[in-house]
């Protein structure tokens, strides 16, 4: 009777493990956490130590070591191509094509991040987050594209451009300049700023030749007493804090000239930086919000290789400006204790897009469906959280990679296989030149593949070397159809939710005497046949 009884209670007893084990899996976490954002500008794919860089590259980076130990490292981890594009992508959890933010902007150009996008602040704010913006914000200069219009609480220490931006108004640093040319770059180029959410954006200085080098120094300050006063307050917060550095020219600190094994200027900004990061992560530990709070630290794009020697490094192929791995694939950590397990990595495709969806979920916000002006969107951010709490397969499987101008996107990764479009900058930068030719790197022609794209095995061969797609040994020619069904999904969807205009300038190529006057004919021809096109957004 008893053996009876036993083995009539075994599927009720393997049903409860298996509820034991879900549960295990599917483990509750605190509900809105704090989050905390750090991200480095340029940093290169193998300048920290977790990434194989670090001592071994004269920049210790004890700092990022520890946070990498004590969380998450991923592998496979994308930003964009460049910084305004890779910023653009991380706050609104879209790629750059549908906002706009495809480019590089510089100081004069004005506009930015159009108004009707949604931030990880204002999304946040759906749930009663405290947000705060700090640091290098690079996403346009007009009133309607500050980071206090866009959901942010706070802005501090916040910088609109590339750190070389400001050196043009240095007399020391380009005295070949005309008074005239020096005198317009002072006029346009807008300084130091901070401001509230509803009030106006301050000035508090110029960047100038005494304080450039200490902007991430002074920036990290301010983030120390904000981290005390939300910590006294209870209320879930959010903070985006940006380093100016590693971008050229890497200007160290006082603190940190000098100082580094490598005696470079790149090599003491790395180690500035992970300071300032061991800085933030010291002063979470200290007021005992480390249970509550999650870290992510990555960077904007990848090493911008033609400005070497003062760059990042990267293992693979290309340079910043391109499609190429080395253009994109970023270093990222992910840091949770209690949460995240210590120690642990994490190969699958993922990236800065993925924060906003990555961001709701853990704030228990659903993504919303129309922008800020009512009119239907979408977004391109998948949840990572299975991923973080190692609960699941990842909802991502693939990659789409843009240069300034590509609707269609230049290269495509699905699983471990890459299509490649575009080898513009196909080389990088050569090994001993100062001053490699702009066809090597960013600068270089767009330049697209007849026929088909080069195919590469990204496990095989990160470095894209070996073009698989005809080869006799390995041919791979069956990838073609799997790559133009993701190139026309994504295609698709501009059809439904068309992109924003451009928000700053960038060459669009030639536009030769026939072509202008082709364009005018049809012009005119539709005029006599009463044709109008209907306007883009934005267009007068």
């Amino acid at each position: 009777m008893k053996r009876f009884l036993t083995l009539s209670m075994m599927p009720v007893i393997i049903c409860l493990c298996c509820i034991s084990l879900y549960g295990q899996q599917k483990k509750q976490h605190p509900k809105k956490p704090n989050i905390i954002m750090l991200i480095s500008d340029d940093t290169g794919w193998g300048d920290l130590g977790v990434y194989g860089g670090g001592v071994g590259r004269g920049m210790p980076t004890p700092n990022l070591d520890r946070m990498a130990k004590e969380g998450m490292q991923f592998w496979s981890f994308y930003g964009q191509a460049s910084c305004t594009p890779g910023r653009a992508a991380m706050i609104t959890g879209r790629i750059p094509n549908r906002s706009g933010m495809t480019t590089v902007a510089f100081q004069g150009q004005g506009g930015g991040l159009p108004a009707p996008e949604w931030t990880l602040a204002s999304v946040l704010k759906q749930a009663n987050y405290k947000t705060y913006f700090c640091g290098k914000w690079h996403l346009g200069e007009a009133d309607y594209a500050m980071p206090i219009a866009h959901g942010f609480d706070k802005m501090q220490n916040v910088v609109l451009y590339h750190l070389n931006a400001y050196t043009y108004a240095f007399p020391s640093w380009n005295p070949d300049m005309t008074p005239d040319m020096l005198a317009f770059f002072k006029k346009v180029t807008t300084g130091i700023l901070e401001g509230e959410a509803g009030g106006k954006v301050r000035e508090i200085s110029k960047v100038t030749e005494d304080n450039i080098a200490e902007l991430d120094m002074n920036m990290t300050n301010n983030v120390l007493k904000q981290l005390d006063d939300y910590a006294k307050g209870g209320s879930p917060f959010f903070m985006c804090v940006n380093f100016a550095k590693n971008h050229q020219p890497n200007l160290p600190s006082k603190q940190f000239a000098g100082k580094s094994p490598g005696k470079s200027k790149y090599a003491d900004c790395v180690v500035e930086m992970d300071y300032n990061v061991g800085r933030v992560m010291d002063e979470i530990r200290k007021l005992g919000i480390d249970k509550n709070t999650i870290v992510i630290y990555t960077v904007d794009n990848g090493a911008w290789q033609d400005v070497h020697p003062d760059a990042g490094y990267t293992p693979f192929r290309g340079s910043k400006g391109t499609d190429r791995e080395g253009g994109n694939r970023v270093p990222a950590i992910a840091w949770w204790p209690g949460q995240i397990e210590a120690g642990s990595d994490s190969h699958d495709i993922v990236g800065g897009l993925d924060l906003m969806a990555t961001f709701a979920s853990l704030a228990g916000i659903t993504l919303p469906t129309k922008d800020r002006d009512g009119k239907p969107m979408v977004f391109d951010s998948y949840d990572m959280s299975n991923i973080l709490f190692k609960e699941g397969p990842a909802l991502r499987d693939r990659w789409y990679y843009f240069t300034e101008t590509e609707l269609s996107p230049g290269a495509v990764r699905v699983g471990k296989f890459k299509a490649v479009f575009n080898t513009r900058g196909d080389n990088g930068a050569q090994a001993g030149s100062d001053a490699p030719g702009q066809q090597l790197g960013w600068r270089g022609d767009e330049s697209y593949v007849a026929t088909v794209p080069a195919v590469y095995d990204l496990w095989q061969d990160p470095q894209e070397r070996y073009d698989l797609f005809m080869n006799s040994f390995t041919e791979k020619t069956w990838t073609l159809p799997i790559f133009n069904k993701a190139v026309q999904d994504l295609m698709k969807t501009y059809i439904q939710y068309p992109p924003r205009p451009l928000q700053s300038e960038v060459y669009t190529g030639e536009m030769e005497i026939n072509k202008f006057r082709t364009i005018q004919e049809a012009k005119k021809l539709m005029e006599q046949k009463g044709i109008t096109l209907p306007k883009l957004e934005g267009e007068k």
